[in-house]
């Protein structure tokens, strides 16, 4: 790995750190997010916990999601759906009934509107957290990884992925993301972050990490996330390794199945385990379990999230760490296959988790745990030890100072120029150019100027960008080209394969955003057709490098990968097309040839440039 630190890169971090200072921003909780917990302070958390009922207790072990915009007053669809999945009808109301500790925001339950409305969200969830008999804050937590997994979108500042700092190969820049992402997550009150993932994707198959992941060199993962993690957490948000211990070799999605990890304990030790050692070393607040199953590490096969070996065994005694461990999402069928929902929580707690993320039904995990409790499955003692670690968090992130956003922090922290400026310049530091066939690129705007530009459009990560053509369309003629979009999708059909091959005639250059290429997938007919017409064909890999294996054969060009397609990504791919900035990035993974995957095609560490 190359540790960039350009004059540009610093220049940028310069510029940032001004804007900060003048503005306030960049690090409106970073104050607090060095608040030492010292012995008075544990004192005081004791003696709040010593007033909590049982119930109460319980409560603060969740982190649950709910539906709406608003913690009193959510749409009626909402209101619905909160009745139905929780029996509760807001978000107050679940706060008041449960006590919960957390909830954690997504945006298909309507929790990310917008910066101000979220920020308005979290200060009314905060103001039932104080209004309950014992009043405790709660820790607003969300998945914000950026790349494939964001649910706070535009105008916030969306950054690159973790593939793509990994391509990239700053550290600077990988800190320089997260200080920027954290704090704006902590002005619009979200404390707890889902991210960096510490997955080392050794596994081109893996269909749940795959561009989440760093790379697929341990030391290289392991300083990128170090980096994030100081990052995030000096922007005012406790960062979160995912997922312990190592979800980064499987070819199975723990949503939807219960993954086996075969590595021996050395592998496990040589290939997992350094991404989490140095995530424990910078200080990391909290880390994320998976629901996959290690025999090496666990011979009873019980997944990682129930494992007692794992969780305490490695985690907190061979690893040392003694922070927050929240599980994966319980609603996964990952950690459902082996036991029921009444006892996965039960097990988690005596694993060694301290949170309990999104139970598929509330009551019926709730009410378990404080059945375990009353029964004496798992004593007081072992919950209070939770819930003072939970305190501890949220005391350090000043919390119980001042749980509450202001919308002068919205407006002069998320979203400012220095920002999506510093956004900018760290994407243009990922691009990797694959492929180059008789130096097309850099494109010429006075021989190659009329572009067609075709491919899929999944939707935005965030819901809030793209879609990719006409993203890239629109990046093309603010540099002076004259571009045109045709939305192709995932599995073009004949009849848009021969709709954009009559598009393609008198243009003098097609662009195809490729998504997830399969060896039969229609993508490839698309980018072979559009070849065979005699027009230059440069093909763009919106997410997985690995597409470009897959594409041999079929007459492209020249090759790029962007990691993800939001359009910090997508607007910096283009002006390293159009020569306005350098393609820097270096593949952090190896691109194994589709016919041969014993084969490497291009190594770790490849990136042509000009």
């Amino acid at each position: 790995m190359h540790h960039r630190t350009s004059r540009r890169a610093l220049l940028t971090a310069a510029a940032v750190t001004a804007a900060a200072a003048a503005t306030g921003a960049v690090v409106p909780g970073a104050a607090a997010a060095e608040e030492s917990v010292g012995a008075a302070t544990h004192d005081r958390l004791r003696r709040i916990v010593s007033r909590m009922s049982l119930e109460e207790k319980v409560g603060q072990l969740f982190v649950m999601r709910v539906y709406g915009h608003s913690a009193t007053d959510p749409d009626q669809a909402d209101i619905d759906a909160n009745l139905t999945e929780i029996g509760v009808r807001t978000a107050a109301e679940l706060i008041s009934t449960y006590h919960v500790g957390g909830i954690i925001y997504f945006t298909w339950a309507h929790n990310t509107r917008d910066p101000h409305q979220i920020a308005e969200l979290s200060n009314g969830i905060q103001r039932a957290g104080l209004a309950g008999r014992t009043p405790v804050p709660l820790l607003i937590s969300t998945d914000q990884e950026h790349g494939i997994v964001c649910r706070v979108g535009e105008p916030a500042t969306l950054m690159p992925g973790a593939m793509a700092l990994g391509a990239g190969g700053s550290l600077s820049d990988a800190r320089l993301a997260g200080r920027i992402a954290g704090a704006e997550l902590a002005a619009i009150g979200i404390r707890q972050n889902y991210a960096p993932d510490a997955d080392v994707n050794v596994n081109p198959a893996n269909p749940v990490i795959g561009v989440r992941s760093f790379g697929s060199d341990p030391q290289s993962v392991a300083g990128l996330v170090a980096a994030q993690v100081k990052g995030y957490q000096s922007g005012g948000v406790a960062a979160t390794a995912k997922h312990f211990p190592g979800h980064g070799d499987t070819n199975t999605d723990s949503h939807t199945g219960i993954p086996y990890i075969h590595h021996t304990r050395e592998q496990w030790a040589e290939l997992d385990a350094p991404p989490f050692r140095a995530a424990i070393a910078a200080g990391i607040d909290s880390i994320m379990t998976a629901h996959i199953v290690v025999p090496a590490l666990d011979a009873s096969e019980d997944p990682a999230t129930l494992s007692h070996p794992i969780l305490t065994g490695v985690l907190r005694e061979e690893l040392g760490y003694d922070g927050v461990v929240v599980t994966d999402a319980l609603n996964m069928e990952g950690v459902r296959t082996k036991y029921g929902d009444d006892r996965v929580p039960v097990l988690a707690l005596q694993a060694g988790v301290d949170q309990l993320l999104n139970p598929p039904n509330l009551a019926v995990a709730w009410n378990a745990v404080l059945a375990a409790v009353k029964s004496g499955e798992i004593s007081e003692a072992r919950i209070e030890e939770s819930i003072l670690r939970i305190l501890r968090l949220k005391a350090k992130l000043g919390l119980f100072r001042d749980p509450f956003v202001s919308r002068r922090g919205v407006d002069t922290v998320v979203g400012i120029p220095a920002h999506l400026a510093a956004a900018d310049r760290i994407a243009e530091h990922t691009t990797t150019l694959l492929a180059n066939s008789g130096s097309l690129l850099p494109l010429s705007r006075l021989s190659h100027k009329n572009l067609l530009v075709v491919g899929a459009d999944p939707a935005s990560p965030s819901g809030t960008t793209g879609p990719p053509t006409g993203t890239l369309t629109a990046a093309f003629n603010e540099l002076g080209y004259s571009a045109t979009a045709l939305s192709t999708g995932t599995a073009p059909t004949q009849a848009k394969i021969a709709e954009a091959v009559a598009a393609a005639q008198g243009k003098d250059a097609v662009v195809v955003g490729t998504y997830n290429v399969s060896m039969t997938s229609s993508q490839r007919t698309l980018v072979s057709a559009l070849a065979a017409t005699g027009v230059p064909v440069i093909a763009v890999a919106i997410r997985n490098p690995y597409d470009i294996a897959r594409l041999d054969g079929t007459g492209y060009a020249a090759s790029l990968a962007t990691y993800s397609w939001t359009d910090v990504e997508l607007r910096a791919a283009v002006r390293v097309i159009a020569g306005v900035a350098r393609p820097e990035g270096k593949l952090p993974v190896p691109v194994q040839r589709a016919d041969d995957p014993t084969q490497v095609l291009h190594p770790v560490g490849y990136g042509l440039s000009y």
